[in-house]
Parts: structure tokens; sequence; C-alpha cells
């Protein structure tokens, strides 16, 4: 089955004031191009045709300035929160959007990407991983890990040899906010409902049912007024 991806735009973008009292951050631009934009470009690249994005702060102007999608190729559905769900509420929220067959007891397997992130990552990477988890017996979820960035030194998972993730021991990378799930993790959670996501990333990694991968190349988080304007530099550096 097709894998659907679900983008994170509900962030108030709080460290982004003032530039978010009037701009939602993931319409931030660098580069020319809104943040998000980047995103959906890489994953119309992929393959990936049918993204779900959730939003609360001005989320009106996401969507006036998204649209259904089609000038990028892609199929648009919007997870509207009237006030920020968090990651795994958001999920929740969205199920509906995400899930295939709600008959389905397999659960599906979607690949989730915070808006606020930069990166040269390739998604079609994660396509063999997501058919190999879809139907397994117990949810797991797969996940992206960075060089810790200078603002996270103390990283948050180590990566094993063998592709798993635990809490403690080995070098310890950074979450690089991309991740593979399957829809069954999140489906006790009421709708509406604020809930965060650390709980469910521990929960799976102690269980062992939680995997990941190193991406070396381009990631930026890009968090403050500084560091869109270091991006938007970057980028424009670039020879076209």
């Amino acid at each position: 089955s097709e894998v659907k991806a679900m983008i994170f735009a509900a962030g108030r973008g709080e460290r982004m004031r003032p530039l978010t009292d009037h701009c939602p951050k993931p319409l931030l631009e660098a580069g020319g191009k809104p943040l998000i934009v980047w995103q959906i470009e890489a994953l119309a690249r992929a393959g990936i045709g049918d993204i779900v994005i959730n939003h609360a702060w001005l989320g009106d102007r996401i969507e006036a300035a998204l649209g259904d999608g089609s000038r990028y190729g892609v199929r648009l559905r919007y997870s509207a929160e009237t006030t920020a769900l968090e990651t795994a509420g958001g999920i929740a929220q969205a199920l509906p959007l995400l899930v295939a067959d709600p008959a389905n007891e397999a659960g599906d397997i979607f690949l989730a990407v915070s808006g606020d992130i930069h990166t040269d990552y390739d998604y079609r990477r994660l396509l063999p991983r997501a058919a190999a988890m879809a139907g397994s017996a117990e949810p797991c979820m797969h996940l992206v890990m960075v060089p810790n960035p200078a603002f996270h030194p103390a990283g948050d998972f180590a990566l094993g040899d063998d592709g798993r993730l635990s809490l403690d021991g080995g070098e310890r990378l950074t979450f690089g906010n991309i991740g593979l799930y399957d829809t069954r993790l999140f489906s006790a959670i009421a709708r509406g409902e604020k809930v965060a996501m650390p709980p469910y990333y521990r929960g799976a990694i102690t269980a062992g049912h939680a995997t990941g991968e190193r991406h070396d190349g381009l990631w930026e988080n890009v968090g403050t007024p500084a560091q869109l304007a270091a991006l938007d530099r970057s980028l424009r550096a670039r020879p076209a």
C-alpha cells in the first residue's frame, strides 16, 4: 500500500517571534520558498503523494497558501486543531486521514516529519523499510537520527550496529524529526487529547520495537530568526 505522509505544522513558533506573529512558522521562507514547501517537494520526488498537514496557529493561512497540493503534484489534506495537541495527539487527531482501511487490524505505516526542519534526506530510502514494517505483529517505529547539533549536544538515543535504538549505551545521536510509525501506536488516544510523543519513543525503544538509521547530510532544525536567516543565506549561495 502507498505510504502516506504527515507534516507537523501546528506549533506556535514562539522562538521565531516576531516573525511568527502574523505568519505561521512553516510558511516562513528560506531560499525563496516556504520551509514546508521544501518538504512537500521532497516527498513528491520520493513518490509520496498523499500528505496530511496538521495546523493550529494561523492554520487558515497554511491552507490558503498551499491549497490542495496539485501545484506540487500531491494531494494535501488538513487536520485542523483548535489548540495544538502536541505530536502524538496531533497524529491521533489525523488518524482518519492516515489509515487506509479502518477495518484493517494490521495498521498502516506512515511517514511523519516536522515542518520546521530543512534536510537533503532522500525519503525514498524509507520506502523499503515501510514495506518491511507493514503487517508486523507488534507496531514498530523507525527513526532517522542525525549527529548531535550544537544546541543538543547530549543527543537522544543510541543507535546500535544492528540498527536498533536504545535509551543508553553507545554513541548517542539526535532524533532528526523524520520517522516511520504504525498507526496502531496511536489508536488508543482520544481525538482532541493533548499528548506528547516522548513516552511513545521510550516505550517502543524499551520494548525493542524501534529501529533507526543515521543521516550525515544536510539537516537543520530551523528554530530562531537567526537560524532562518543563516539557512536562507546558504540556500541562496548554492549554485542553481
